[in-house]
């Protein structure tokens, strides 16, 4: 009997245990006939995890089932399967952690929600917590100088994250997660469409570590425990020329840290405390018109507003502020021929930061008991920042097939505190057959800095942080130069990527460590200061199910201290990488291994501790493993993952120094170069509900 509707619905990450029992099913259920004839056989080609973005840039796309891999808790969490992407923590008691790309830190590359601006200045220490890893869609990562579209503040790339879209299929989607560490975490999303148009979606996450861990058992815990509620509500207009976006988002997160009472056995002193309290709030919407479908001409307009809110307590020290950003960004593209494209736009970005830092006096004990409230005497210090930057840019892109592809774009910006500067980038693909791609780019980025906001929790550290003000606009060049291969072997294909890229800065806000024991100091660049990164990765289906992939980078990153040139502090001069991923033939176990060698590197200047010349700490760190395991076992609705994070145990044995001495100037939490935590286990668990 002849099938005159066959509908195949297939979701990613949701697989049937018996394909033939679960068709033959479907069918009866909705023809209710005995017999049937087939047709057509449809073959779906699953979508790799990692895929390269199609344009000149350099850049690739990290896809749901590359962050299924692992737990992927957040955003931070979501490039241990990755060679090109680190992520550090900056010091032993806040959390703070830190992407680090093209061997430089993360305040160089761009983060974008969906290509608009966003988690910059006081948001830049923790942002990477920010973005629950369930609720996320994709992650697009371009390195070296980016498109103008989206500002001039990339320097090192861009990372945009893509968020779960309202117009995504119906349904409602539970993650939950556990771990050894006492942390547990709830997700979920819900979309609705309310006709064919008009869709509207809900996201919302929560986060609890509870656990006052001491794995080293020098006093302090060994990360703050957080708790954190996030929430979104987002909307979703898709009409035939007018497509609308818009959403409104809540976060609130409180970190509490420091010392552990139950090791202190003097009460000369108070505890050494860490809290840290964030309310943010934020919003946006965009505008998108079709003029022309034929020659894909359109106007957008986006704008997004954020309040950022941080109240936070380091031992003595109280630091709070209140961040506010306006970004707004008008544009127009249209493609002449399919060869010429054009986009143009202007924008403009608000700051207005609040910052008030008071120390507190310490409560100190005399001989008879007495409480002497002399110890150190009270300060407040207050600071305002205002910035408001009006730019255009004009963007031109030469497309000649699939062989040559050349993107030129221009910058032109105007800052009410650094006046007037330009911005230039270019880049060129070549791709003279199927196998390889060459690509070159080169292109200028600027950064305003705000030291005590973006460095804040070097303010945990007993010395004194000095800011040399007024810090001038950061300013570097950017110069890349990449092959892709892809080489055809007994039926698969080899992925093989080189790259190199060069940083130069002119202008350069300095975290100088070694000048003097007592201090770190921010101050402007007097000198050189650059980086060379040279990476090379392969990529290869062993078998059907097996993918490996291999990386090699490595990172030379030098900067001018007091006049010297040395090997930035707590940087590893090289990492290898090696990821195994097999699915079994129906697509029920996955199982996924990374195996990650950090390497050593330099240590701030260190000095003598007692008469016998004992050192603070070694003048370099030595390099180390670290093994992550996950197994996932998919259902029809939903699946189970179990895994291991740092298999190998490896931590920093000492990341405090002079734990004992908390107030003291010469405590130090801020040298933290390896992980800080030993080995944790997890368990997950992903429902699909479906349509309601």
């Amino acid at each position: 009997m002849k099938i005159s509707n066959i509908k195949s619905i297939i979701i990613a990450g949701c697989l049937i245990c018996s394909v033939n029992s679960f068709a033959q099913s479907a069918l009866n259920d909705t023809l209710n006939i005995k017999e049937h004839e087939m047709e057509e056989i449809v073959v779906v080609k699953q979508r790799e995890g990692t895929t390269r973005i199609n344009s000149a840039m350099n850049g690739f796309q990290i896809n749901k089932s590359e962050l299924f891999k692992a737990a992927c808790c957040n955003l931070g969490e979501s490039f241990s399967t990755n060679p090109s992407v680190d992520v550090n923590y900056n010091d032993a008691t806040t959390g703070a952690r830190q992407i680090k790309l093209l061997g430089l830190a993360g305040t160089y590359v761009q983060m974008l929600t969906e290509t608009m601006p966003n988690f910059r200045s006081s948001a830049s220490p923790y942002a990477l917590s920010y973005v629950p890893g369930p609720w996320m869609k994709s992650i697009q990562v371009s390195k070296g100088a980016a498109s103008v579209k989206n500002g001039y503040e990339s320097i090192t790339g861009q990372i945009n994250i893509q968020y779960l879209q309202p117009e995504d299929e119906e349904g409602i989607t539970i993650n939950l997660y556990g771990s050894t560490m006492a942390r547990f975490e709830a997700n979920a999303d819900a979309n609705l469409h309310i006709n064919d148009r008009l869709s509207t979606e809900l996201l919302l996450h929560h986060e609890n570590e509870y656990s006052e861990h001491d794995g080293n058992d020098d006093g302090f815990i060994d990360m703050p425990k957080i708790k954190q509620w996030n929430a979104q509500n987002r909307w979703a207009y898709l009409g035939d020329r007018y497509i609308f976006h818009a959403g409104v988002g809540i976060l609130k997160e409180n970190r509490d840290g420091g010392q552990v009472e139950k090791h202190i056995t003097s009460h000369d002193m108070p505890l050494y405390k860490i809290g840290i309290e964030t309310n943010r709030y934020e919003a946006y919407m965009k505008h998108a018109f079709v003029l022309d479908k034929v020659h894909g001409t359109n106007i957008a307009l986006m704008a997004s507003g954020t309040l950022h809110e941080m109240n936070s307590l380091y031992g003595f020290k109280k630091f709070d502020t209140n961040d506010k950003n306006a970004y707004a960004s008008l544009m127009y593209e249209t493609n002449f021929t399919p060869k010429h494209n054009l986009s143009i736009g202007a924008s403009m970005n608000h700051d207005y930061i609040k910052n008030v830092i008071e120390r507190y006096p310490i409560t100190k004990h005399d001989e008879n008991g007495n409480i002497n409230d002399d110890y150190l005497g009270r300060t407040k210090e207050g600071e305002n920042f205002k910035e408001t930057t009006w730019g255009g840019y004009a963007q031109y892109t030469y497309t000649q097939g699939t062989r040559w592809t050349a993107m030129a774009g221009v910058r032109l910006d105007h800052s009410s505190a650094y006046g007037t500067f330009f911005t230039p980038r270019m880049h060129i693909k070549y791709s003279p057959n199927s196998i390889i791609s060459l690509r070159l780019s080169l292109g200028k980025g600027y950064r305003t800095v705000h030291a005590l906001n973006e460095y804040g929790y070097l303010l945990a550290s007993g010395r004194k942080l000095i800011i040399e003000y007024p810090l001038k606009q950061e300013e570097a060049w950017n110069y890349g130069l990449s092959t892709a291969l892809n080489i055809p072997i007994a039926n698969k294909t080899l992925k093989l990527n080189a790259e190199y890229y060069y940083t130069d800065f002119n202008e350069q806000a300095v975290v100088d460590y070694d000048t003097n024991i007592e201090e770190i100091r921010i101050s402007n660049l007097k000198g050189r200061s650059y980086s060379h990164t040279m990476q090379v990765d392969a990529t290869y289906e062993l078998f059907k199910g097996l993918s490996l992939t291999a990386a090699y980078r490595r990172n030379i990153v030098k900067t001018t201290y007091n006049g010297v040139r040395m090997e930035k502090p707590l940087n590893n001069r090289y990492k290898a990488l090696l990821t195994a991923s097999y699915k079994t033939p129906l697509g029920l176990w996955q199982f996924d291994a990374t195996l990650q060698l950090n390497g050593g590197g330099r240590m701030p200047q260190p000095y003598a501790t007692d008469e016998k010349g004992t050192l603070s700490w070694q003048p370099s760190f030595k390099s180390y493993e670290q093994v992550n395991l996950q197994i996932t076992r998919w259902f029809r609705h939903f699946s189970i993952y179990l895994g291991g994070e740092n298999i190998t145990n490896f931590r920093q044995k000492n990341p405090i120094i002079n734990a004992n001495e908390p107030f003291s100037p010469l405590f130090e939490p801020t040298m933290v170069w390896g992980p800080v935590r030993g080995a944790m286990g997890y368990l997950g668990i992903r429902i699909n509900i479906g349509r309601l």
